[in-house]
């Protein structure tokens, strides 16, 4: 099937997109690379760090090597209208988003991939380190990439049976010193370029400044009160905090405080002992089940409940299609909600959905 089949190739100017469409071209597929104009703010568009200037022109290089075609697609509206706005709205909504959900689902496996099927490719392939394995009665399974300090099968959970049947993951089931080992064997430029960890859009700045300038609403100062009312000191706005923070709260207090919930309604920050940041369970919605139909049943699993979490075991029962209650095994911290929880079976991504609420076992929503 390889030979004379059409790819795109969703390429950033990294390692990881680059050597994805060189191993490609070497097994024989007609690959063509594309890359997405994503929204920057006026005047920061050096610094975005998926479609800096410098990013294009490598890609562009690592696409001339190759010998394949090579386009930009102007996203820029769209993603500011989707997933920048998004974020502006969960901080007003006293949640913590995660817009690389949301740019995975809506953009690329959204905008880029409908524009891949228009230009004739039977499939899409990324720099991810995820696993898509074919199953014996048609349907595909996602499987945690080979790395497991690499794995981004967390992010790949929005995807649905027909996207994975049309989706490549060509270094996912490698290291990343064999994946810089290959740069080096294609003689790409890219091979010792650093990884990058921040969200694109604020271009290296602290979300905090963005937010102040582009919803300058959620800077309101208020009370950080402990679980009894008490007041102990003054916040800044409750979306510069998170579920769990520790430092940077500026109470004085004679024990460590952490952040154990954000009251929208009252603007107070609530502060309290590290106990009591524990929580049992967890509810979340807009569940995608990668197999495309959910659980009859509840069933054991290993839960995540953030990007760099570690699998914790749980019983997990859908609510229907499209809601769960997840119990854990143990006492969870930073349960987080607008965070992702993502469910798996060993190896094997079942599906992930939106955090709504957490809860301990005594006040467990009918």
């Amino acid at each position: 099937m390889k030979k004379g089949t059409s790819v795109v190739v969703a390429m950033s100017g990294g390692v990881d997109s680059s050597v994805a469409a060189a191993l490609l071209v070497e097994q024989g597929y007609d690959v063509t690379g594309v890359m997405l104009r994503l929204w920057s703010e006026p005047g920061k568009e050096d610094s975005n760090r998926c479609c800096t200037p410098d990013a294009m022109a490598g890609a562009r290089r690592v696409a001339a090597k190759l010998g394949i075609p090579f386009y930009a697609l102007n996203s820029q509206d769209l993603f500011h209208d989707v997933v920048v706005q998004s974020f502006i709205e969960g901080y007003r909504n006293g949640i913590t988003p995660n817009p690389c959900i949301l740019c995975n689902q809506l953009i690329r496996w959204g905008f880029m991939y409908e524009t891949a099927q228009e230009l004739g490719a039977e499939f899409m392939a990324t720099g991810h380190y995820a696993q898509v394995h074919s199953k014996p009665d048609g349907n595909v399974e996602l499987r945690r990439g080979l790395d497991p300090d690499k794995d981004q099968s967390y992010v790949m959970s929005v995807l649905t049976q027909e996207k994975l049947r049309r989706t490549l993951f060509p270094v996912g089931g490698m290291a990343k010193p064999e994946v810089r080992a290959h740069a080096r064997r294609f003689g790409l430029t890219v091979a010792d370029r650093a990884d990058s960890q921040d969200l694109c859009f604020l271009a290296g700045q602290d979300y905090r400044s963005f937010l102040a300038r582009h919803a300058p609403e959620v800077v309101q100062p208020g009370k950080i009160v402990q679980a009894d009312g008490r007041h102990v000191g003054e916040h800044q706005g409750l979306a510069f905090y998170t579920i769990g923070q520790r430092k940077g709260l500026g109470v004085a207090a004679s024990r460590p405080l952490y952040v154990l919930e954000k009251n929208l309604a009252n603007n107070e920050l609530v502060v309290g002992d590290e106990a009591h940041l524990g929580r049992s369970g967890l509810t979340a919605g807009g569940m995608n089940w990668v197999s495309g139909t959910a659980p009859a049943e509840p069933f054991e699993a290993e839960v995540k409940i953030r990007y760099r979490a570690v699998l914790a075991p749980a019983v997990v029962t859908p609510q229907g299609n499209n809601q769960i209650t997840v119990h854990f095994k143990n006492s969870m911290r930073d349960i987080t909600v607008g965070q992702r929880v993502v469910i798996y079976n060993g190896e094997v991504v079942r599906g992930g959905g939106t955090i709504q609420t957490s809860f301990n076992t005594i006040e467990e929503p009918a």
